[in-house]
């Protein structure tokens, strides 16, 4: 499945978005607009339906509570909602539909609760919170039916599906060294402490099979490479491994400590890809590459998720991204900050966008320049 359809309201910056998303969704807009903060948003859920370590009082909590969550143009709607329509990614017509809305206790000790919980199977109703139950036990609405085995038997597809969303904004100094920093490593680390170890718990097969893949795509993106493995050292550990060309007749092989920034983030880059077929939220794939490489990724991701079916969000600024002709208006959401939240709108949506994009331009040359703060001339002032 696919999210189709997001609707936000009172959620960080963004006070009112409705808006479709396609298999593939380009996040543009200026600094602090609100591109990680609307993936945050399918991270929340997902937080919510882990069937360990999860649930509402949890994802909540990792927020800084309810308060720093909602949006500050909120004015006096204390709630904050989420919405989120289920698609079959080759269709369109709408599956599931999730609704939730959270309010902070007014005394006390402040927990957020369930001010409701909608669940449509198609356009029927068939979960409505609070219900007679919950009226009668208000503590019942500290949580989520979503997060319940016992209570999402009818939606059970819900949870797995959010469940199954993987974010990830690779840190290469975290991956190279995890034992610095603090906090903890498990598959959902989105930094990268736990990457190896997710790759090396992966079956043999399907190991080896991916790491020859992106070992291909690594002997035409870095110089002199020629092989790649995992490994583990004499303690376990599990190391990445690859070997260059080299005055020396076998090569000279180095470990992931010593791959360049770049490298180790086109190695996450192209293993996130190949993994699976769940939603999968990426901030920035283009930091570190070379742009000749960047400009590729688009269709490399869209010839991947032909064959998966998988649906990939995407935040980006780079213009080399945003080159590729294939990209079209449907696929990108311009977040534009505003006194009142920021707006989001489909790049097609806008009739200059839409016109230049009909006459040949690329989603960086029609819309990328829409995103530019409006004074940023100004800058080259600094300092006089």
């Amino acid at each position: 499945m696919i999210i189709s359809r997001i609707i936000l309201k009172n959620w960080r910056n963004f006070r009112s978005v409705d808006i479709r998303l396609a298999r593939r969704v380009f996040l543009v807009g200026p600094n602090a607009s609100g591109k990680s903060n609307f993936l945050d948003a399918l991270r929340f859920l997902r937080d919510i339906a882990k069937s360990e370590g999860g649930g509402l009082q949890k994802a909540v909590s990792e927020r800084g509570g309810v308060s720093k969550i909602r949006c500050l143009a909120a004015r006096k709607l204390p709630q904050v909602e989420i919405e989120v329509h289920l698609a079959e990614a080759h269709a369109q017509e709408t599956l599931w539909k999730y609704a939730i809305a959270i309010k902070q206790q007014s005394r006390g000790h402040r927990q957020p609760y369930v001010f409701y919980e909608k669940v449509w199977k198609g356009e029927t109703l068939i979960l409505d919170r609070p219900d007679e139950q919950d009226k009668k036990d208000e503590l019942r609405l500290n949580q989520t039916h979503l997060e319940q085995i016992n209570a999402n038997s009818q939606f059970r597809n819900i949870a797995k599906f959010l469940e199954s969303v993987y974010y990830l904004h690779l840190v290469p100094q975290v991956l190279r060294h995890p034992e610095m920093f603090t906090g903890p490593s498990t598959e959902e680390d989105p930094f990268g402490r736990g990457f190896l170890e997710r790759v090396v718990q992966t079956p043999q097969r399907t190991r080896m099979s991916r790491l020859k893949n992106i070992e291909k795509a690594l002997q035409l993106a870095v110089p002199q490479l020629k092989h790649l493995a995992d490994i583990r050292d004499e303690r376990g550990v599990p190391h990445l491994e690859a070997v260059y060309e080299h005055w020396r007749p076998k090569g000279a092989k180095q470990s992931e400590d010593q791959f360049s920034d770049g490298t180790l983030r086109l190695i996450a880059f192209l293993w996130s890809i190949l993994e699976g077929d769940s939603l999968l939220l990426l901030e920035e794939p283009e930091l570190s590459l070379h742009p000749a490489l960047v400009r590729k990724l688009p269709g490399l991701m869209w010839r991947i998720q032909t064959k998966k079916k998988r649906q990939i969000v995407i935040s980006t600024h780079s213009p080399d991204l945003l080159s590729d002709k294939g990209i079209g208006g449907e696929e990108v959401l311009l977040l534009t900050p505003e006194t009142e939240g920021t707006k989001v709108e489909l790049a097609s949506s806008i009739k200059e966008v839409r016109d230049l994009l009909a006459t040949g331009f690329s989603i960086a040359e029609a819309a990328l320049p829409r995103t530019e703060p409006r004074d940023i001339h100004q800058l080259s002032l600094f300092n006089e």
